[in-house]
């Protein structure tokens, strides 16, 4: 379905671990309103109820443009609908896999809806009008409690016919040494997954591992910043790691701009010190990467899901 953006309200929602966002876009981009509510967890219908809930509570806020246009609903979600089966996979929300939430919640909304994995949201937005717009091509890098990704070509979403394009996060780490095999466990079953080396929750354990101390990433970060040498070997193992993983991907699909988004993407320090980290693993004379911060930080999912509809 194509709609004229001159007559179209565009939701977006991003569904995460913690919190529900929503949004409502009317012409240009321009947000009309705005919600976030907590997620419930552990629970299907309630998860479904507060979804229906943020858009209905949206619908009205808009108020009489929402009656006097086409209205539709993107979901960004952990996880994505399997082309096979037509259920949830892969969500770390484990609540939702096997479930028909594509069937339950267009059900329950009545407006068109579509869905995407939330990193591939997050890329659609910074490429559509975000760090990466201009580009032809930009993957997008979620660094936080998981590592996700997407690719968005000539302005358009991949998503590929297993619904899975981007998942890097588990993939093995690339290149590893002696001492990271076969790596930490990872909640998919598998060992050495980089969600198990680079998200948010493996960096602190990383360090609680080397020093003993149970710090965040934050806490990591700042110690670093004040010149602490086991924070800042830390952080070095991360960046390296990071990078390598981020290499085996660039050596595949070449993009143009690597976005990041998460908790992590607010770490400086990547920006300085990842394409140099970078470099020596591509397979080119040409080494350099753009590596860039995202420009709607964590309202780029929601943003996202508003414009799967274009």
């Amino acid at each position: 379905m194509t709609t004229n953006a001159k007559d179209h309200l565009r939701i977006g929602v991003d569904l995460g671990g913690t919190k529900i966002e929503g949004l409502a876009l009317g012409v240009d981009g321009v947000v009309l309103a705005r919600r976030r509510i907590a997620a419930p967890r552990e629970d299907y219908a309630a998860t479904l109820g507060a979804i229906n809930g943020v858009v209905t509570a949206l619908v009205a806020d808009v108020g009489p443009y929402a009656v006097s246009v086409t209205a539709t609903v993107g979901i960004g979600m952990p996880g994505s609908i399997s082309p096979a089966s037509g259920l949830v996979q892969n969500a770390n929300s484990h609540w939702l896999n096997g479930r028909t939430f594509d069937k339950d919640l267009r059900e329950a909304l009545g407006f068109p809806v579509r869905f995407a994995n939330d990193a591939n949201c997050f890329t659609l937005s910074e490429a559509v009008d975000g760090a990466g717009a201009g580009a032809t091509s930009a993957f997008g890098v979620i660094l936080g409690t998981g590592v996700g990704g997407g690719l968005v070509l000539g302005g358009r979403l991949v998503d590929g016919p297993r619904g899975i394009c981007g998942e890097w996060g588990h993939n093995s780490l690339p290149w590893p040494t002696g001492c990271e095999t076969p790596g930490p466990a990872c909640w998919c079953g598998r060992h050495g997954c980089l969600e198990s080396w680079v998200s948010g929750p493996a960096l602190e354990r990383d360090h609680c591992r080397e020093t003993g101390e149970n710090l965040s990433t934050e806490e990591i970060s700042a110690q670093a910043e004040h010149g602490d040498a086991a924070a800042v070997a830390s952080l070095a193992r991360h960046t390296q790691r990071l990078a390598r993983g981020l290499a085996h991907v660039i050596n595949i699909i070449d993009p143009e701009v690597i976005v990041l988004g998460g908790g992590l993407s607010n770490l400086a320090h990547l920006y300085r010190d990842l394409p140099a980290a970078i470099a020596p693993h591509l397979f080119t004379d040409a080494p350099s990467v753009r590596v860039l911060p995202p420009r709607w930080g964590d309202a780029s999912g929601v943003r996202g899901a508003a414009w799967l509809w274009d």
